[in-house]
């Protein structure tokens, strides 16, 4: 069995390169021969004549970027180590031709992808049975909507709903608004449906008056218990789909709106069970209510209260308008909105209230409310439209107080919960004195994860996710968060967001079944491995893991679920004795590679080594190289699954052979994060405040490590960034260790 390096001389890679230096490289390790147009049928069968004639199984393919023409150069990954070295975007589309430097980067390279070929092997899939079975924890409009999806794929759901009842907050609402044309008449919700057909169903389970007090183990085989009623029962689960949905937020806390000391101040979720009596009356009395102000972000958008917009509750007053005419045609129906949002179709609902005679809207800031003797009530508003205060009469005041998710439990608040995790800081003593320690509270999920009970949150209690390209990705693999868990929605918008969770929930089961991954590195069959009789009980890895893989034994060494794993590779970065990697992605690997390269002895440019993240950094020095931006030939580029995988090592490796600078490119961190695996950029960062102790050993300054947070988008920016790195390299002189 050997390797075969193929290069293409097509795209301007032959005009601008010596191909024979790089064939002496190349012919070294094995087999290695050009072709004009390698992508091409012909180019693709010169690479399996030699599979299957001369026994190659690990391929280096040096041309394009290994973010296009996949479909051609697919060779069965179980089989055969495919590496892809990227001549045409990153060196020949970047650098002058036929110049000594662009030659001296392509020739590194190569080398460094013979090394990254030669360290790997194919992976052993980790295959394994798994139960066809989705649990959905919640019973309203989206778990319903889940698991009818789930059905009509051909699998078994499990309901889990806390109450008595199917439904959720859809049964309680009295209609909905309109989303076809003409957009001016509301319709009957259509949860009933969904309910009968949910419990008419043979492949669905419901429990209700349940709770879930325990999910253990992994994607594919979950073993979850409940408890119904007081009685214990268990079953399993391969996915789960988390739609617990929302609740009000507590107008006791709004007391300028006069909410608990007005009877005649009510919520919108009070005002759907008044306007389902048939007619609107004022609380108080019981008379037909002649006017009703509705007052928009009562407490949201507020730093005191929920500092976000709930995005349904202008069309919801906009619906209860229509309820306060269609009851009483002499009615009228005032909102007072900082801002109107009715996005997308509703835009049409929007104007056909406008057009009702009897519907006024006005920009305002609701100063105070008053009560008369007939519990009437004046509402002062500082009309911004007008600019002047208005007092106007109403009999109801409705408060549109927004959305909290289901994953805050009682007596939090959205304004001033800890990170990461929902739970108190308590404090413990140590041998080292009193340290703050946070506890997560279980809540919903009940876990049995060492990171924690609940799915940890991104902001204001709702599910961590990637919200740019995984949306119903929590950080727990295998469960999808769905619905206004994870962001307000209303039922059209949830129901949407069910379906879409159901074919995720699917998706994980099935590609567990085969031992892959299932986002972002889909279809990947590595797996990390770990040498456990070298390890330390130093739990780096099972802390730093962003999805829960790695538990504890009794004794701190980490206990592997393997089917939660992503692929990342932060656990590789994290061990400080290197025992862990993977068949195809090693420390070993990157060293090796790292010491294949040709570091200039002499010259007055710094020459400096970017680990960069495959999943922005990568395709924007794609783009760059597709604009032909001419970037500093000094840099060479290793690509790395995530920033997250960064050993300290390789610094330590890169410097010692006498490299002047490391830069680090990978995603942006932080609450607007567009890490791919959520916090290897962050967890870069973190580590790197390590680094000044390995620098220190080897007498050199810390600034010529650094990291970057670059998007996919500001491909442009490189120049700048690689040369004022460069420029500061230069203030420090040469690395002491160049020519070692």
């Amino acid at each position: 069995m050997g390797l075969g390096v193929y290069i293409c001389t097509d795209c301007g890679i032959g005009e601008s390169l010596n191909i024979e230096a790089l064939q002496k490289i190349g012919g070294k390790m094995g087999n290695c021969k050009t072709h004009p147009f390698l992508c091409s049928k012909e180019g693709v069968d010169l690479i399996k004549s030699d599979i299957n004639s001369e026994g190659v199984n690990k391929i280096v393919i040096a041309a394009c970027s290994q973010r296009v023409n996949t479909d051609n150069f697919d060779f069965d990954p179980l089989l055969y180590v495919t590496e892809r070295v990227n001549l045409r975007e990153h060196v020949v589309w970047m650098q002058p031709p036929n110049d000594p430097k662009t030659q001296a980067m392509a020739e590194d390279y190569l080398n460094m992808g013979v090394v990254r070929a030669s360290k790997s092997e194919p992976p052993v899939p980790k295959t394994t049975d798994v139960t066809r079975v989705v649990l959905v924890i919640g019973g309203g409009v989206t778990g319903l909507t889940a698991a009818l999806e789930v059905e009509k794929a051909g699998y078994k759901a499990v309901v889990v709903e806390k109450s008595a009842a199917l439904g959720g907050w859809a049964k309680k609402s009295y209609k909905t608004y309109p989303s076809r044309a003409p957009y001016d008449k509301l319709v009957a919700p259509s949860i009933d449906a969904k309910v009968q057909a949910v419990s008419g169903s043979k492949n669905i389970t419901v429990h209700l008056d349940s709770a879930i007090t325990s999910v253990e183990g992994e994607p594919g085989m979950y073993d979850v218990e409940i408890d119904k009623k007081g009685a214990k029962e268990t079953f399993k689960a391969g996915a789960v789909i988390l739609a617990t949905g929302w609740k009000p937020y507590d107008a006791n806390n709004l007391a300028q709106y006069g909410y608990g000391r007005f009877k005649n101040v009510i919520t919108n979720v009070q005002m759907e069970d008044l306007a389902s009596k048939g007619k609107i009356t004022r609380p108080s009395d019981g008379k037909t209510a002649q006017s009703v102000l509705f007052v928009q972000c009562a407490g949201q958008r507020d730093e005191n209260h929920v500092p976000y917009c709930s995005s349904v509750c202008c069309n919801v007053s906009l619906k209860q308008a229509k309820y306060v005419r269609e009851a009483n045609p002499d009615a009228g129906a005032f909102i007072i909105y900082k801002d109107m949002r009715a996005t997308g179709v509703y835009e049409n609902f929007y104007k056909a209230m406008q057009n009702d005679e009897g519907i006024f809207l006005a920009k305002g800031e609701v100063k105070g409310i008053e009560e008369e003797a007939d519990a009437s009530l004046i509402v002062i508003v500082d009309n911004q439209l007008l600019g002047k205060e208005m007092r106007i009469r109403a009999d109801v005041v409705v408060l549109a107080t927004g959305m909290i998710s289901s994953m805050l439990p009682e007596g939090k608040a959205v304004n001033s919960l800890t990170k990461e995790y929902i739970g108190d800081m308590v404090v413990k003593k140590t041998q080292d004195g009193e340290i703050e320690e946070l506890m997560p509270i279980p809540h919903i999920l009940n876990l049995k994860y060492r990171q924690g009970p609940e799915i940890p949150h991104l902001k204001y209690g709702f599910p961590d996710s990637h919200f740019v390209c995984f949306p119903y990705e929590t950080r727990r693999t295998g469960i999808y968060a769905a619905g206004a868990v994870r962001q307000p929605m209303d039922s059209y918008q949830s129901s949407v967001d069910a379906a879409g969770a159901a074919l995720k929930a699917i998706q994980c089961i099935e590609l567990t079944s085969q031992g892959k991954a299932v986002h972002p590195r889909a279809g990947d069959m590595s797996f990390p491995e770990f040498r456990l009789e070298s390890c330390t009980q130093c739990r780096r890895c099972t802390v730093e893991c962003p999805f829960g893989v790695l538990d504890e034994d009794e004794k701190g060494t980490p206990r592997e679920h393997p089917y939660r794993c992503r692929r990342c590779g932060t656990c590789m970065g994290a061990c400080p004795q290197r025992i862990i990697s993977f068949s195809n992605y090693s420390v070993d690997m990157v060293s090796q590679m790292l010491k294949s390269m040709e570091v200039p002895s002499e010259g007055d440019e710094p020459f400096i080594i970017a680990l960069i993240c495959e999943n922005d950094a990568y395709p924007a020095l794609d783009m760059a190289g597709l604009n032909r931006v001419r970037l500093n030939p000094n840099y060479r580029f290793i690509s790395l699954r995530c920033l997250g995988g960064t050993n300290l090592v390789w610094i330590s490796d890169a410097l010692s052979k006498g490299v002047d600078g490391v830069i680090l490119m990978g995603c942006k961190y932080g609450d607007d994060y567009q890490c791919h695996f959520v916090k290897g950029s962050q967890v870069a960062s973190e580590r790197l405040g390590k680094v000044q102790e390995t620098l220190g050993r080897l007498m050199l300054e810390s600034e010529r490590v650094t990291q970057i947070q670059l998007a996919i988008n500001e491909w442009d920016t490189l120049p700048k960034i690689m040369e004022e790195f460069s420029e500061k390299l230069k203030g420090f002189g040469p690395n002491p260790y160049k020519g070692f």
